[in-house]
């Protein structure tokens, strides 16, 4: 990523740009296995979220303990900034990774979110936090007496696809994609460029243009 547009910027403008813009974009890049497994969904329709990658990885430990498992969760907190947006590559079916104190926390951090390879509980209040998250499952089973966490803010493998700190991750009702760093700027030029074609030809079809000829003038449809 280049000092040419800010964290922040990058975030608010993949934020306005849905995950079929983005995809299209990647695949014309050559980039075609950057979209997470279809089993990650929102919380409920209508939830979104973009952020900066911060991927987390752990593994069920049925003999962990209990209070260090919970102080390492705590510790990897505190190096959570504005705009990330947290990667969970659990490698567990069964557990719930995130709860209504874990969201407490990390909302006043700026925490723009998560995305689970796993499973949450307490999603009644999750929702009422408005905390955006995607997952696969739900548990009342707390992951701190049979999960570990191994290491945070390292590359990770969450649903399928490589994901490394920095990254670019935006998802929606159709899925999650990742966009690598070093080419996220040049993808958001293009994806922007595509949802102006794509708004062109919406509005030329409600103006009687045929699909056609819609598609021969914008390029794209």
């Amino acid at each position: 990523m280049t000092d040419e547009i800010t964290r922040q910027e990058l975030c608010e403008r993949y934020d306005g740009i849905y995950t079929a813009a983005i995809t299209d974009v990647l695949h014309e890049h050559g980039y075609e296995e950057q979209t997470l497994d279809p089993d990650i969904t929102p919380i409920e329709t209508g939830v979104s979220a973009t952020g900066i990658a911060f991927p987390i990885i752990g593994q069920p430990n049925r003999s962990v303990d209990a209070d260090e498992s919970l102080r390492t969760f705590l510790k990897m907190h505190e190096d959570i900034s504005n705009n990330h947006l947290l990667m969970y590559d659990t490698n567990d079916d069964s557990s719930a990774h995130l709860g209504e104190l874990e969201v407490s926390s990390l909302q006043p951090r700026g925490c723009n979110g998560a995305i689970i390879d796993g499973g949450i509980r307490d999603t009644s209040t999750i929702l009422e936090k408005g905390f955006p998250v995607f997952h696969k499952y739900t548990s009342p089973v707390d992951c701190i007496f049979r999960w570990e966490l191994l290491d945070w803010d390292v590359p990770a493998v969450v649903g399928g696809v490589e994901v490394t700190p920095g990254d670019i991750v935006v998802a929606d009702d159709d899925g999650v994609v990742v966009v690598p760093e070093k080419i996220a700027e040049e993808i958001l030029y293009d994806a922007e460029k595509m949802v102006d074609s794509e708004d062109k030809v919406r509005e030329s079809l409600s103006e009687g243009m045929t699909p056609l000829e819609a598609y021969e003038k914008y390029g794209t449809f």
